[in-house]
């Protein structure tokens, strides 16, 4: 299967606002459900000064989880990935990695001052940090209130 990122718009909203994940996982995605619908939300109330684009992850035609991107395209390392998750009834096939790649990608193309692309995870959740350590992403050291970790992944500097 070929997985795309798409940005959620006027004609999958609906669709995505059905995704969810297993109950004993919310707490490691986000404190409310449906989670897409306070994603999107934030794509209107812009928090913390950023932008936030919400993606509709496919596996070829059928809509399998979501993330979203929170930046300031103007700087070199306020680039977030937020709410990244892999529908419950498509977890277990390899997607996220692959959804992950495809983020990375994404944001090298359309973001070419970004030298860094940070993340939050709650220390429990072992699946998503071996994940994420594969890529490459690192724990700055960083802890938010919430007990979440801080990870990044730095780009070289070179063109």
């Amino acid at each position: 299967m070929t997985i795309t990122l798409s940005e959620v718009n006027a004609n999958n909203w609906r669709e995505a606002l059905q995704l969810a994940v297993h109950p004993e996982q919310m707490r490691f995605v986000a404190e409310y459900a449906p989670i897409v619908a306070g994603a999107l939300a934030k794509a209107y109330i812009r928090p913390y000064d950023l932008i936030w684009l919400p993606y509709a992850i496919y596996a070829d035609a059928q809509l399998i989880g979501f993330l979203e991107l929170a930046c300031n395209p103007a700087t070199k390392n306020r680039y977030w990935l937020y709410h990244f998750f892999i529908d419950q009834r498509h977890q277990g096939h390899g997607y996220g990695k692959q959804a992950l790649q495809a983020f990375i990608q994404l944001v090298q193309d359309g973001y070419p001052l970004c030298r860094e692309i940070r993340l939050s995870v709650h220390p429990e959740n072992v699946t998503a940090v071996r994940l994420y350590s594969q890529f490459g992403f690192q724990p700055t050291g960083e802890v938010y209130d919430n007990g979440e970790l801080v990870y990044a992944l730095r780009f070289s500097t070179q063109s």
